[in-house]
């Protein structure tokens, strides 16, 4: 009988919060993520609900990356932990992993080089494993994401400019108007000599239209890629 009526209360109280999608939706107003942070949180708590444990994960990556100084590592921190609760729960799917090495690589930009280099390993490793389960996932994000490791990690350790073009282009063959796999590139190619073309595809980020699923990141890179542009030394 208790667990009928705890049952009842859980269902009763999920219906009665705010959907924690639609507040996602409106992160530019980081009140909203968090709020939606804390309702998956509260969701996750039980440790049996995979959905709620990732989704968790990837509202502390946004958080990490927007909110004031003192809650950046915090928030990283915790999705670290949702996005290995979600793998617990469910290993065949690419939503933990990616999640999770997403929060990984903000901390490692946090901490620097010297400190952040400790992520690099386990980072490659989930994305690679999201890589073998569906490479067009989210846009071919487990490409884009492991070029950027190429990118960002010194060649001492494992990095390549020329690994990473190679994936970047790859992820541009499932979203060629992805503003952040064509932003990245631009950094790329920059690096490796090509200025011309690194301001061709400045360029096409400002001319990609919004994707109604990632607005406010793509709203972020054209803001970059405008402020690069204007730069007299890029």
């Amino acid at each position: 009988m208790a667990c009928c009526m705890l049952a009842f209360y859980l269902a009763s109280a999920a219906a009665q919060s705010p959907d924690p999608d639609a507040l996602y939706r409106q992160r530019e107003n980081l009140a909203s993520a968090r709020q939606a942070a804390e309702i998956w949180a509260a969701r996750a708590s039980a440790g049996r609900d995979f959905e709620a444990s990732w989704k968790l994960a990837r509202a502390c990556y946004w958080i990490g990356g927007h909110g004031t100084e003192t809650e950046r590592r915090a928030s990283l921190d915790r999705g670290v932990r949702a996005g290995e609760q979600a793998i617990a729960l469910d290993p065949s799917q690419p939503e933990g992993h990616f999640w999770l090495a997403a929060n990984m690589g903000a901390l490692a930009e946090s901490y620097g080089v010297t400190q952040g280099i400790k992520y690099r390993g386990r980072i490659k490793d989930e994305l690679q494993k999201v890589l073998a389960m569906n490479p067009a996932w989210q846009q071919g994000s487990p490409d884009r994401a492991l070029g950027w490791w190429y990118h960002q990690v010194p060649g001492l350790f494992g990095g390549s400019e020329e690994r990473a073009e190679e994936h970047l282009r790859k992820a541009l063959t499932y979203n060629p108007n992805s503003t952040v796999t064509l932003y990245f590139l631009s950094q790329v190619v920059r690096d490796r000599g090509r200025k011309d073309e690194s301001r061709r595809l400045l360029r096409q980020v400002l001319d990609a239209p919004l994707d109604p699923e990632w607005t406010p990141e793509d709203k972020e890179f054209k803001a970059k890629a405008a402020a690069l542009l204007q730069n007299p030394k890029f």
